[in-house]
């Protein structure tokens, strides 16, 4: 599995220290996965598939394809971000769900009103 996150790193043009850093994963996590001294848990598998936006059979070797790849398909690093912010939320119970939504669209309006930007 440990192929498929540096495939993952080589695709997304990031080191796994700002993997380390975006995700709070431990280096030391992916070190000990690398030289097979231990396996990387499910939680955290799960935390690096929404980070590259896809699927925990992908990153578990179980599907070739990644089935996430067209739905995370950005323009731009930022575009990226917001998805990877999207993807967190989603974890989130419903109803906080739809208090976050409505939380980043009044806060956004506001911001971009502020900044004259329609």
């Amino acid at each position: 599995m440990y192929s498929i996150f540096e495939q993952l790193l080589q695709k997304n043009g990031v080191s796994s220290y700002k993997v380390s850093k975006d995700t709070g994963i431990a280096q030391s996590v992916f070190s000990g996965w690398k030289s097979g001294k231990s396996q990387i848990k499910q939680d955290k598998l799960k935390i690096l598939a929404d980070y590259f936006g896809v699927s925990l059979n992908y990153m578990m070797g179980i599907e070739d394809k990644d089935v996430y790849e067209n739905e995370l398909e950005a323009k731009n690093a930022t575009e990226k971000e917001l998805l990877l912010l999207c993807r967190k939320v989603n974890d989130a119970p419903e109803e906080v769900r739809e208090q976050i939504v409505e939380q980043f669209k009044n806060t956004i309006d506001i911001y971009l009103k502020a900044k004259g930007i329609k």
